[in-house]
């Protein structure tokens, strides 16, 4: 059974995340201690909000550098994955930097409300990069539920996309490091696979 640490980021999501963990059969604890987290099997960093002051309360409870230090999995949520890149649009801040890229802001227009909030299309990259494992059983054109109006480019780090205005990463994988912009916890048997299949991974 995996060993999970849900990272205490202060996102609003991390009791759903947390719930569909133990669906799995997955146990998990909430904690913002590093020698916690960094003994982990697994590690999930979770957050809803914006990136300024989430990755003010990583660098408050001194999380920015044992994060950037893990060697185990890690999967970043929603703005959890955002927070994985270089920098945000958002608040012009420095982030983990363990994705190459910025985040930027979805651009409204005809059709395109901001924020982006509902289901929408996956698809998956020819040649993704990382670990195409994360995906096993997630399938072109399957759905997932986004909340969100910022969002990562498409890199050769990128191992799903969708569209909403533009086309821009849905799901990311380098190394051990992976992010998911979409809201695993609501998003069905979709969610549900991509979970189960992060437990999964080598350790």
């Amino acid at each position: 059974m995996s060993w999970v640490v849900v990272v205490d980021s202060g996102g609003g999501n991390i009791g759903s995340v947390r719930y569909a963990l133990e669906r799995l059969g997955a146990r998990s604890i909430l904690s913002a201690d590093p020698a916690t987290i960094a003994s982990a099997d697994r590690v999930i960093l979770p957050g809803v909000g914006a990136a300024a002051p989430a990755m003010a309360r990583l660098r408050e409870r001194g999380l920015v550098d044992p994060i950037r230090r893990l060697q185990q999995p890690l999967l970043g949520i929603c703005l959890g994955m955002q927070l994985l890149y270089e920098s945000s649009e958002e608040g012009e801040v420095e982030c983990l930097g363990l994705l190459p890229g910025r985040i930027t802001r979805l651009q409204p227009g005809p059709g395109v409300r901001v924020p982006h909030m509902g289901w929408n299309f996956l698809d998956k990259c020819e040649t993704p990069t990382g670990a195409p494992g994360l995906l096993t059983g997630i399938g072109e054109r399957d759905q997932a539920y986004f909340v969100h109006s910022y969002a990562a480019p498409l890199t050769s780090d990128t191992l799903a996309s969708t569209s909403y205005g533009r086309a821009f990463t849905a799901v990311a994988g380098r190394g051990r490091c992976y992010g998911a912009q979409f809201h695993p916890e609501r998003s069905a048997a979709v969610g549900s696979r991509l979970l189960a299949n992060f437990l999964a991974l080598e350790a």
